[in-house]
């Protein structure tokens, strides 16, 4: 066995690349490692800006005197500090000066302290026949996780375990191969968005201290709203205060002054519709429509979810017209009988419940004439097939019907549709519609260079490829009330080489959003069949930042989003203003009342008066799950810890539990 761990330079990985296949991504950032004589408290983030630009700082303390001292900053802020040719001895005297406060009389110390880019290495093996490299040598992690130390001692450890369970060094080097990849990607992808964070201070500049603290701790998703609230309860409170504070003072909710709430549940205003929390209930198409007509159980689903406390609620891509449908199950929005259908389910929330309803609307475009999802999902109908249109006559699969590329006549007659879907939409009185376009659909395959290869003027460049869906919701936003909001559904990243980038959907959302749209829903791909996404929990949160903060937009956010302490977390850091859940709410309608419940928060969330004595058995349940946690915590500290922990809050299980008993005695008295 030989064991190769020689570093980030390593001439091991390069003598044997043919075997190691390592990849190499040049991050845009210059840093430099030093040394300072000066003892701090703790891991030290220092944040300041220059006529040059924005410097960030990484330090923590290593010995009793002696500090590490990392100092990144953007390439363009480098070269302007004129640091591209420093010497070291240039290097210190630059720090010192940007750092003479926090230094406080220390000194930077050097080690060939020179100015670099990190490169996140990657190697498809880790094996050369009865060779292994471990370490940096095998894969990087940006600094800012502090991770390069643990994944190289967590390989060795894993190199181990093979060895006590496979005879043979061949045998074993195998297994860990088979094996090591996955850990070592999953936290190789938690220090990629950390770094990206750093990458893009700049973004994040506008923020009060307390968010840009709380996005900075939370920015690689180990820590959360609920985890950070165990490990700085003070910390969260002040959080939670400011956000509410900041809440009450833009959206006229002064109760929020007075008690403080989790950021998921302070009120948002979109035009004259005001929503009581920030959960949303997504799009769900459930594929058993009859010839488009919404059917008893799309009545059930969404009068359910309706009462469990969400503010606001989507039906699924109502369709335009027959043949804009993505299967036979698919309902629709263009005919008297399907509006009168919705009109039904819109009177029973509005007089059940405090949810608002927003009707997404759409035209299912090259991906239409399917079969339904459980019988082959965007596979094409063997019968009963309809002509298809897009934006270019491009099949989805290969064995998909090639669309027809629309026309001008078929652009007209298609916005038509669009106008009086919306106009039927207003009729039912829903509260918000949106526009689809986004996954691939009609209006998508305009905005994408992938299914948009148009030499005409709604071809070639983004502004072009805007042009016809911007011309459809216009026509929409006119026939649509004025007081009522208006949402457009992006994908914002293609996921493809050639495709549209979180960049390009920047430029999108300004695009509607000069146009009227009040809100955008950021998603990604689905617009190609041989996309590569790469999941992960809340993994389409940061394009929702990005559209947010760069096209200053409000955004609606879902994609693997499933606990109210990521609902908490991707609020309260700024990273989407709503946060929509598909699968959640389909095993649990009641997800925004069992939080309130769980966080304690017994005015937060409207219950139905039918279930009244449920809201105050899940506040007396949840509180004492909260109690429990708390003394398992607190006996699993370390002695020295105890004297710093805080106080359980006092409890109100016994106020619910009268409370609850009142209203079943009630309800009891009244059978």
């Amino acid at each position: 066995l030989v064991v190769a761990c020689n570093g980030i330079n390593s001439w091991i990985r390069e003598a044997y690349r043919d075997s190691f296949r390592p990849s190499y991504d040049w991050r845009p950032n210059k840093f430099v490692w030093l040394g300072a004589t000066r003892s701090l408290p703790a891991f030290t983030f220092d944040f300041r800006r220059n006529n040059h630009g924005i410097w960030n700082l990484h330090a923590y303390q290593y010995d009793g005197e002696m500090a590490t001292w990392i100092v990144e900053t953007t390439e363009a802020a480098w070269r302007s500090a004129g640091l591209d040719d420093a010497s070291e001895e240039d290097t210190v005297a630059f720090t010192r000066d940007l750092y003479a406060d926090l230094l406080d009389g220390g000194e930077i110390v050097t080690n060939r302290s020179l100015w670099r880019s990190f490169p996140t290495i990657r190697c498809r093996s880790f094996v050369h026949e009865n060779m292994v490299i471990m370490g940096d040598a095998a894969h990087t992690a940006h600094f800012s996780i502090g991770s390069g130390t643990k994944l190289a001692m967590e390989d060795a450890i894993a190199l181990y375990e093979e060895f006590r369970a496979h005879d043979g060094v061949g045998a074993a080097l195998a297994a860990y191969d088979a094996n090591r990849h996955e850990e070592v990607g999953r936290l190789q992808h938690a220090a990629e968005v950390s770094l990206s964070w750093f990458e893009h201070v700049e973004r994040y500049w506008h923020m009060e201290p307390m968010q840009f603290a709380f996005s900075l701790m939370s920015r690689s998703k180990a820590i959360t709203y609920d985890n950070l609230r165990v490990r700085d309860a003070g910390f969260v409170a002040d959080m939670e205060r400011w956000f509410s504070n900041d809440a009450a003072d833009r959206f006229a909710a002064p109760v929020l002054r007075d008690k403080p709430l989790p950021p998921m549940f302070a009120p948002f205003p979109l035009r004259d519709l005001r929503l009581d929390n920030r959960v949303v209930v997504s799009p769900m198409c459930q594929y058993c429509a009859a010839d488009g007509m919404p059917t008893e159980w799309h009545y059930v689903h969404l009068a359910s979810r309706a009462i469990g406390g969400a503010a606001l609620l989507f039906t699924e891509m109502a369709c335009i017209a027959p043949d804009a449908r993505i299967t036979p199950g698919c309902a629709g929005i263009w005919s008297d009988d399907q509006e009168a259908a919705w009109r039904r389910l819109v009177e029973f929330v509005r007089g059940h419940s405090r949810a608002r309803l927003c009707m997404q609307i759409g035209h299912a475009g090259r991906k239409g004439a399917t079969r339904l999802a459980w019988e082959g999902i965007d596979q094409p109908l063997e019968e009963g097939a309809w002509e298809i249109v897009s934006a270019s006559p491009l099949p989805y699969l290969p064995h998909s019907q090639v669309p027809r590329e629309m026309s001008r006549s078929d652009m007209d007659r298609t916005t038509a549709q669009f106008v009086a879907a919306i106009e039927r939409a207003a009729a039912c009185s829903f509260d918000m519609v949106e526009l689809h376009a986004a996954h691939g659909y009609l209006l998508a395959s305009f905005l994408s260079p992938i299914t948009n290869r148009r030499s005409d003027a709604y071809g070639g460049t983004l502004e072009n490829r805007l042009r016809y869906p911007l011309e459809v919701f216009d026509a929409c936003r006119a026939a649509w009330p004025d007081g009522k909001p208006m949402s457009v559904r992006i994908s914002a990243h293609d996921w493809m080489p050639g495709g549209n980038t979180p960049d390009d959907a920047v430029a999108l959302a300004r695009a509607f959003k000069a146009h009227g749209c009040d809100l955008v829903n950021v998603s990604s791909g689905q617009t190609a069949s041989e996309e590569a996404p790469v999941y992960g929990r809340m993994f389409q949160t940061p394009f929702s930042e990005q559209v947010r903060i760069e096209a200053a937009v409000p955004t609606i956010v879902a994609g693997n989003i499933f606990t109210w302490d990521q609902v908490n977390t991707i609020v309260g850091a700024g990273r989407s203003d709503l946060v929509a859940l598909a699968r959640t709410h389909l095993y649990n309608p009641y997800f925004t009342q069992q939080a309130a419940a769980y966080y304690g928060c017994e005015e937060a969330v409207a219950w139905p008066d039918q279930y009244a004595s449920a809201k105050f058995a899940a506040l007396r349940q949840y509180e004492r799950e909260r109690e429990t946690m708390a003394e398992l915590r607190e006996a699993a500290r370390p002695d020295a810890h105890r004297a710093r922990s805080p106080s359980l809050p006092s409890s109100k299980s016994a106020e619910w539990e009268l409370k609850g008993a009142r209203v079943g005695a009630a309800a009891a008295s009244r059978g």
